[in-house]
């Protein structure tokens, strides 16, 4: 017949095949006797895997790194199993299953310790609790309030062992302590018990009620030994027992039946799970113990995922009360340029002079120029943007003036520009240093005499508005090539404001990916609340060459993908690389210039006429090395190699 125990099936050299039943909290595979799943071959150590169940799923793991592992045919160091898996350890192949059929029950296997044991699917008991268990991790799914989830797991637990109460009794500030240690903080020096106190944190009878005066049905000496020892105990008869017999509690209760398995969390002891029967003597056994450890170890990862709550709902205030003193408007920084920048845009704000906004591309220019017009006199008035290096050159005249119809083919009707649009407003020039020398002229001519012409008429237009540009480039530089009039320059720059790269900011880069995360989570419906400790060391040792920009996309990319709580380094691509093996220098050339194409395109937000201009290549190389990046040549491929000096 079936049972509903998970077996491992080994396929034996001479034989039938054997089942085995996973019913441990771990079960431990090799050659040696003393394994609970004693298999020999070829490549199999003493003690070569073991099977852990975490209450919610099998995780097959080595035990020595000599050992050879696949699943299914891939090499795995660490894998959670489903049923079907098909497992080799070294030249041992094996079949794990949910459901298998059982062995004869006169068919005797080899087991703990070297003695035999019966392979048959255990009791009803203990079926039931492997039900109760995937029951409850659909709770888990289902269920997010933590009182109702550790209710939920007493009654549970009581309904299983027939004890008539339940106690789950957490350390005096164990909270504190595995919050330090999930933020990978050090652990406690004291031991683990030691003198802290116990404090219940949930309690329930067998009527499925909280019980009223929970601190009166619980041993202190048999939780103190478990918290102390890390280890469970069972208790068959509280009065008669050798080491309990004389406690004062045990006395005072008159205890019959007692269990209790200790709540670890990242390795550090932070309580107890408690059931008893006051009535009953021999009531509970090991296989029972066994099952109240894996609720036990369920329970830690309530409290543990309850904790981390708590923590990123702490860090999400410190958060706020940081950008309190750290936010100028909508823009973040609390470095001396940052400041700087801050102190200077505060004292031209209220004026009309003009500003050049200058840094690296994604340092956000943009903000700045919307939080002068905020802060000015024009803030009723309207804040129009145009992106000078976005626009095909011959219709950037019409998109800054204006035209009337009939100006040239396709002009069917009368428009106004940017110029006439922004009146009484701010008019902000991005990326001023790709307007071609032309149009500088007329540029010029429309900031000193504040008169516009639209394109195709010779009726000049009045504007009332103040110009605010920005660019990445070194206008200077491109001065002296004579790519940008020097007048028109100085017109700009009457005041400039120049934006440090985001790898000079210090802390800064920490907040601002927080706030990204915190905006884009919510936007995306995102399950993530964090970052990783290590994570967050990376994020500030990062260069970030494509600044603010970049590092938002990365947050927006990893908020998509991520299904944890908190975003690692591999989610946000920042480990390290690889170690790749020694190419012939012409392949190398070719891979660092497609790895240069690559982020130079991210750098521009994926804008490729951009990224060609920067670049000073055609736009169609780009093209081609997107084309490698989608379809990529496989290994040996032929191919004929590019010239390295195309770019």
């Amino acid at each position: 017949m079936l049972g509903s125990m998970p077996t491992l099936k080994y396929f034996a050299s001479e034989g039938a095949p054997r089942l085995y039943s996973v019913h441990k909290p771990m079960t431990t595979i090799g050659k040696a006797l003393g394994n609970d799943v004693a298999i020999v071959g070829a490549g199999v150590l003493e003690h070569h895997a073991q099977i852990v169940f975490d209450g919610r799923d099998f995780v097959l793991e080595e035990c020595e790194r000599d050992g050879e592992i696949a699943i299914n045919g891939k090499k795995k160091r660490r894998a959670r199993l489903v049923h079907g898996d098909r497992l080799q350890l070294g030249a041992v192949e094996l079949g794990f299953s949910m459901f298998a059929e059982a062995p004869p029950a006169q068919e005797r296997l080899p087991g703990e310790g070297g003695a035999e044991r019966s392979a048959a699917v255990q009791g009803s008991s203990e079926l039931a609790g492997v039900r109760k268990l995937f029951a409850f991790s659909e709770k888990l799914i289902n269920r997010r309030n933590v009182d109702e989830l550790l209710e939920a797991m007493l009654d549970d637990v009581i309904e299983l062992t027939h004890a008539d109460k339940g106690f789950l009794l957490l350390l005096e500030g164990a909270e504190a302590a595995a919050d330090s240690a999930i933020r990978g903080g050090a652990a406690r020096a004291s031991s683990p018990g030691g003198d802290r106190k116990l404090a219940v944190r949930a309690s329930r009878n067998v009527r499925k009620e909280a019980i009223t005066d929970a601190a009166g049905g619980i041993s202190d000496s048999i939780v103190r030994q478990v918290v102390t020892t890390g280890r469970p105990v069972i208790v068959s008869d509280a009065l008669a027992d050798a080491q309990f017999g004389r406690s004062e509690s045990v006395i005072a209760m008159k205890l019959s039946s007692v269990m209790c398995a200790p709540l670890v969390s990242q390795g550090q002891i932070i309580g107890a799970l408690y059931v008893g029967n006051d009535k009953i003597k021999h009531l509970f056994d090991r296989a029972q113990l066994d099952l109240l450890s894996i609720f036990a170890s369920q329970a830690s990862l309530i409290l543990q995922n309850a904790m981390l709550l708590n923590a990123l709902r702490a860090d999400k205030a410190k958060l706020v009360a940081e950008l309190h003193d750290k936010k100028f408007g909508e823009i973040i920084g609390a470095c001396p340029s940052m400041l700087e920048v801050f102190r200077k845009l505060q004292k031209v704000a209220a004026t009309d002079i003009s500003v050049l906004i200058t840094g690296e591309t994604g340092t956000g220019k943009e903000l700045i120029a919307r939080e002068l017009h905020r802060r000015s006199q024009r803030e009723g008035g309207p804040f129009v943007t145009i992106n000078c290096g976005a626009i095909p050159e011959n219709l950037i005249e019409s998109e800054l003036f204006g035209h009337v119809r009939g100006a040239f083919t396709g002009a069917i009707a009368s428009r106004p520009g940017k110029f006439q649009v922004a009146d009484k407003g701010t008019l902000f020039l991005d990326e001023i240093g790709e307007l071609p020398l032309n149009l500088q002229v007329k540029l010029l001519r429309a900031l000193q005499e504040r008169v516009v012409f639209r394109v195709g008429d010779s009726r000049p237009e009045k504007v009332d508005i103040r110009i605010v540009a920005a660019t990445n480039r070194n206008l200077e530089e491109e001065i002296r090539v004579g790519n940008f009039r020097e007048d028109l320059y100085y017109r700009l720059n009457v005041v400039n404001l120049w934006l440090p790269p985001l790898r000079e900011r210090g802390d800064d880069v920490l907040i601002i990916a927080k706030v990204l995360l915190s905006k884009y989570a919510d936007e995306l419906g995102s399950a993530v609340r964090g970052f990783s400790p290590a994570a967050l060391a990376a994020i500030k040792k990062y260069p970030w060459p494509g600044n603010i920009r970049q590092l938002e996309n990365r947050i927006k990319k990893a908020l998509v993908l991520c299904d944890q709580a908190l975003l690692s380094v591999e989610d946000l691509d920042l480990g390290p690389g690889a170690e790749t093996a020694v190419m012939p220098l012409e392949k190398a050339k070719e891979e660092f210039q497609r790895r240069y194409v690559l982020e130079a395109l991210e750098r521009n937000n994926g804008n490729r006429t951009q990224t060609a201009r920067d670049l000073g290549v055609d736009p169609r190389t780009i093209f081609r090395y997107l084309e490698k990046e989608q379809n990529p040549m496989p290994s040996g491929a032929g191919g004929v190699a590019r010239d390295p000096t195309e770019l």
